[in-house]
């Protein structure tokens, strides 16, 4: 018959019982899909945000509305301002980076044909850039930016800066003569 030291076993038992808990807890951090605040933080800046530096406006026959550039290191945006204001360009409103996880939020679209997404504190204007790819797939898009304007989103279009002011008060619709259904068919 043989005979087991149990001094033995046990000597050998705390080495492997350490190794067996390192090696599940690097496995389950390793399993972890949430980020913490340093990796979103990280991820949020990677992010190329000079994409975003340029004119925007609705429609592609439209003066530039929106400004978009980087001052002092941070990024800005302006609205155009009307004649009577003196100046071509609103002040300066600060823009930050959105996490691609707010997405849905503002826009209908998967979080991983986004390259970047930048707005207001107030999130009353939200910015995102459609990875060029997705936009020339996805028939409904015709930019690759996206704009979130105080609840409504839609495509927006980069267009030159000019420093031409606008008329934001002006009527769009002033010269269009709508005939009556009822007398244009007779």
């Amino acid at each position: 018959m043989m005979s087991v030291r149990p001094n033995v076993f046990y000597k050998k038992w705390p080495p492997l019982m350490v190794a067996i808990t390192v090696s599940s807890a690097l496995f389950l951090s390793a399993c972890n899909d949430s980020n913490t605040p340093a990796d979103t933080k990280q991820m949020q800046t990677a992010a190329d945000l000079s994409i975003f530096e340029g004119c925007y406006t609705v429609s592609h026959d439209e003066p530039a509305q929106i400004k978009v550039s980087q001052q002092g290191g941070a990024w800005v945006m302006q609205m155009k301002e009307p004649a009577s204001a003196k100046r071509v360009w609103d002040d300066a409103e600060p823009l930050e980076v959105i996490a691609n996880s707010d997405i849905p939020t503002y826009f209908s679209i998967d979080p991983d044909n986004v390259d970047a997404v930048i707005g207001r504190p107030d999130r009353v204007l939200v910015l995102a850039h459609v990875k060029p790819v997705y936009a020339n797939i996805d028939p409904l898009l015709d930019s690759e930016y996206l704009s979130y304007i105080y609840r409504g989103a839609n495509t927006i279009y980069r267009v030159e800066c000019d420093e031409v002011n606008t008329d934001i008060l002006a009527n769009p619709h002033s010269n269009i003569v709508i005939d009556n259904v009822n007398e244009s068919s007779q």
